[in-house]
């Protein structure tokens, strides 16, 4: 993707975005709502013209694509229309008629964690259950590219980690996949690499270790506030918050922490709640995206 562009008469919703997917990694596009996620996705999926720049997907532009492209996509979208009085075998059967190389409908059923609900009607699945439909949807084809739009919304933490494995598995057989989810740590978990969108542009790309300098940003170290003890006593340049949490940054973590567990040991008292981390995903995301007032834009759970 070149210089991608999109206009809605003087509404601006992408303004120049680039990036490349490489075959058989996991590219992850974050963003808050109205950035202009979902617009750049539609037009790599073919379902929306852009109005400048260029695309090709899979070598082929896809505004011209046509039957051909599609067959070697899947694509799971946060919404998918299917026949409420079929049963999820059927579904999947008749889906993968529509690709010259399906994958086993049965294998897909067992896949998606669905393998005793195959000859249950599809209106009687949980909310769960009909996502995992809808991811099973987008892979019963054997696509060569998956476009996964918010794969786990509404899912249980178990849920989420059996789909995160799912999607382990299609890397492992070489499917290159292009992730959106509002989840940081599902971002974290399978990315290869992550751009972050904001106001119809990239601000940042890179792995999740090391976006908005996450891998050499300044160390946080945290703790509760001794009792009877002030921040001023703290041998380090400290601040406690009202909640009694002492945080300070360093770029020097070993030598600071050994000053602060130091004079800890010689007073004999207790870090509780010591901890020791750089940014979070969620941190440099929420920092990337924030508004023209400096607060961070909301994130959608």
């Amino acid at each position: 993707m070149r210089d991608l562009r999109k206009s809605y008469g003087d509404v601006v919703a992408v303004r120049g975005v680039d990036f490349t997917v490489s075959a058989g990694e996991v590219f992850a596009l974050l963003g808050p709502n109205g950035a202009g996620k979902t617009t750049t996705l539609e037009i790599l999926e073919g379902f929306r013209e852009r109005t400048s720049g260029e695309v090709a997907v899979l070598g082929v532009d896809p505004a011209r694509g046509g039957r051909a492209l599609r067959e070697r996509l899947g694509i799971v979208l946060q919404d998918t229309a299917v026949d409420p009085f079929l049963t999820v075998r059927e579904v999947l059967t008749r889906n993968a008629g529509y690709y010259p190389r399906p994958r086993p409908v049965l294998e897909v059923i067992d896949l998606v964690g669905l393998g005793e609900k195959a000859e249950q009607r599809v209106q009687k699945l949980s909310g769960g259950q009909q996502r995992r439909l809808d991811v099973a949807l987008g892979i019963v084809g054997n696509p060569e590219l998956v476009f996964l739009d918010e794969p786990t919304t509404g899912f249980d933490p178990s849920a989420r980690r059996s789909a995160w494995e799912l999607v382990r598995g299609l890397i492992d057989g070489g499917t290159t996949i292009v992730l959106t989810t509002h989840y940081m740590d599902e971002a974290q978990a399978l990315a290869d690499r992550v751009a972050v969108i904001a106001g119809g542009q990239i601000v940042a790309a890179g792995t999740p270790e090391t976006i908005g300098g996450r891998d050499t940003a300044a160390v946080r170290i945290r703790f509760r506030l001794p009792p009877g003890r002030s921040a001023q006593d703290i041998p380090l340049l400290a601040e406690a918050g009202p909640d009694g949490e002492v945080r300070l940054h360093t770029e020097d973590e070993v030598r600071d922490l050994h000053t602060l567990t130091g004079w800890a040991l010689e007073a004999g008292i207790e870090l509780d709640g010591l901890t020791v981390d750089r940014p979070s995903l969620e941190d440099v995301y929420l920092e990337l995206v924030a508004g023209p007032d400096d607060e961070p834009a909301a994130v959608t759970r």
